[in-house]
């Protein structure tokens, strides 16, 4: 389930931005509030849900919280995309092997 809730937090383009500019550098609503068009309530909306899927933690540091990436949930999702990877790879050695190219029938 947390994959599901992941991959659908990351489908929302102004969730993803969040979470790539927390993947550069850990910041409070306030700093991504002003490096994205949105307003600070609705980044904080964005972060709970990147939060409920297990992306990103956060810390106290004196009355606001510093948001990054949370490497527990990006390991399980790396885990589970891995997975379709190593699927795909396999495959295609063994077409490769079979002594099909890659792009034929």
């Amino acid at each position: 389930m947390t994959n599901a809730l992941a991959l659908a937090a990351l489908g929302d383009p102004t969730r993803r931005a969040i979470f790539e500019h927390i993947a550069e550098n850990p910041s409070s609503v306030g700093a991504l509030a002003e490096r994205l068009p949105v307003s600070r309530p609705a980044v904080s909306q964005h972060l709970k849900v990147l939060k409920d899927a297990g992306l990103v933690t956060d810390d106290r540091d004196g009355t606001r919280r510093i948001y990054r990436l949370d490497p527990n949930g990006i390991a399980d999702l790396r885990d589970y995309l891995d997975r379709f990877w190593n699927t795909a790879l396999g495959s295609f050695k063994a077409r490769i092997e079979k002594g099909g190219g890659p792009f034929h029938d």
